[in-house]
């Protein structure tokens, strides 16, 4: 096959050219990627031969240059925002997904009381992790489907705004981070990148902070994975002219306590007024932290440490968290009344079989689990019950005595498994030996160049 400049493409090469070239391990030119984006985004491609496309791209992987190119048109597919009459830097964290991981719930408005400017573009849960929007939406009348005009003038008032992808933003990865979740192509670095890159450039951020997630519950099972990811995503940012930063943080057991949408909306309550879970608020700070250096209000970290700390510790983060609900459509009321936000239908204890201490627990299984219960989606389609998940009673290095609580299943109707062969998915992640384990570093490494 011959691949013919962009003038040509869409009329002289089929889609199923393209594929056979990835499947057969050939690397493709920007004008080729350009135009499969535009013909699937204006539906001339359909899902199954985009999916195909991907599971070409998860064996046989891309080029830096392939990537940056498919970046850039998932980015071309939309509108990219403007934001520069907006006072202030703008900076945005993502996250590459974990379980348990509620850090965004609690961090723009931290951030945001800091004086950062953060306007954010999340997803919804994406295989066995769970998703920013799903969380949001927990909240009763909370709108993470927002004009891009009323983006701007929440962002405004504001100091944050938390929406989802919409037809104007990055609509290309908004169809193709669905489809990936079903399809068994999570797992690729190119996709990934390209997926984060292209909504993130799309609002118009002066810089990113980046939280690659490594270990079990994580997309990227090694830490050389993960970094490779990271170096990938700071290029393709610093390539376009944005300051870029990623901390690799630990995955290999469930963040905090609550797993599921409207539980950890709890939780990362919990930690606004300064409590909440300590591994949680160690990596929420981080990432505060230099979301704060990033935008030029702090003159170190140590400075930017101290004053997300503060702004926790007095209550103008969990006011900020109360405006941005308010703004959204939500009921703020909600906030301060955690009985209003959905709750689940029943609970059921998993108990431990034995004495001893917590040696590990497998975190995608967690995940797994809490979508088999419907916390997550296994099909496009599918409805997120919002009240359902768990509640990790005991965590890595915890001692447990034989029958004493392991976690708790809170449990709906709508899950694809009963609640009692969901308890034993729990009760199977956990490990439970003599001694506890030495503590493992939450924080792994902090990069600020691909090379």
């Amino acid at each position: 096959m011959s691949i013919p400049d962009a003038a040509c493409y869409l009329r002289e090469v089929l889609p199923v050219e393209l594929i056979k070239a990835k499947r057969d391990g050939r690397a493709l030119p920007p004008e080729a990627l350009q135009g499969l984006v535009e013909a699937y985004v204006a539906g001339r491609v359909p899902d199954y031969q985009m999916a195909a496309f991907c599971m070409a791209v998860f064996f046989r992987g891309m080029t830096a240059a392939e990537t940056s190119a498919l970046t850039q048109a998932m980015l071309r597919s939309g509108e990219v925002l403007d934001l520069s009459d907006l006072p202030g830097v703008k900076v945005d964290k993502h996250s590459t997904g974990g379980v348990g991981d509620k850090v965004s719930l609690a961090l723009a408005p931290i951030a945001a009381a800091c004086g950062v400017v953060v306007p954010m573009i999340s997803g919804r849960g994406l295989g066995h992790t769970g998703g920013t929007l799903d969380k949001l939406e927990a909240i009763p009348g909370f709108q993470v489907r927002l004009p891009v005009e009323r983006f701007r003038e929440v962002l405004a008032s504001v100091g944050a705004c938390l929406i989802g992808q919409t037809d104007r933003l990055a609509p290309a990865d908004r169809r193709l981070y669905a489809l990936r979740d079903v399809t068994g192509t999570v797992e690729s670095i190119p996709l990934i990148a390209s997926s984060i890159m292209s909504k993130k450039l799309a609002e118009g951020i002066d810089a990113l902070v980046l939280d690659v997630k490594v270990g079990s519950g994580a997309f990227m099972k090694r830490r050389e994975d993960a970094e490779a990811l990271a170096r990938a995503l700071i290029a393709i940012g610093q390539g376009m002219g944005k300051r870029v930063v990623a901390l690799l943080t630990g995955m290999d057991e469930p963040l905090g306590r609550a797993v599921g949408n409207a539980l950890e909306v709890k939780e990362a309550v919990e930690l606004l007024h300064d409590g909440g879970p300590a591994d949680l608020r160690e990596v929420t700070f981080a990432l505060c932290a230099e979301m704060v250096l990033q935008a030029g209000r702090a003159p170190d970290l140590a400075g930017a440490l101290a004053q997300v700390r503060a702004v926790v510790r007095d209550g103008r983060a969990f006011e900020k968290l109360r405006q941005l609900v308010e703004a959204q459509g939500g009921d703020a009321a909600a906030l301060l009344d955690l009985g209003r936000l959905p709750a689940a239908e029943g609970t059921l204890e998993v108990t431990a079989p034995a004495a001893g201490a917590v040696q590990a627990i497998d975190a995608e299984a967690i995940g797994v689990a809490a979508v088999a219960l419907g916390a997550g989606r296994s099909r496009v389609e599918d409805a997120v019950d919002p009240a359902v998940g768990f509640t990790l009673r005991k965590k890595v290095g915890e001692r447990v005595q034989a029958g004493e609580p392991l976690a708790t299943v809170h449990f709906g109707r709508r899950g694809a498994e009963p609640p009692a062969r969901v308890a034993e998915r729990v009760r199977r992640a956990y490990q439970i030996g003599a001694q506890p384990p030495p503590p493992a570093p939450l924080l792994l490494a902090r990069l600020v160049d691909p090379t």
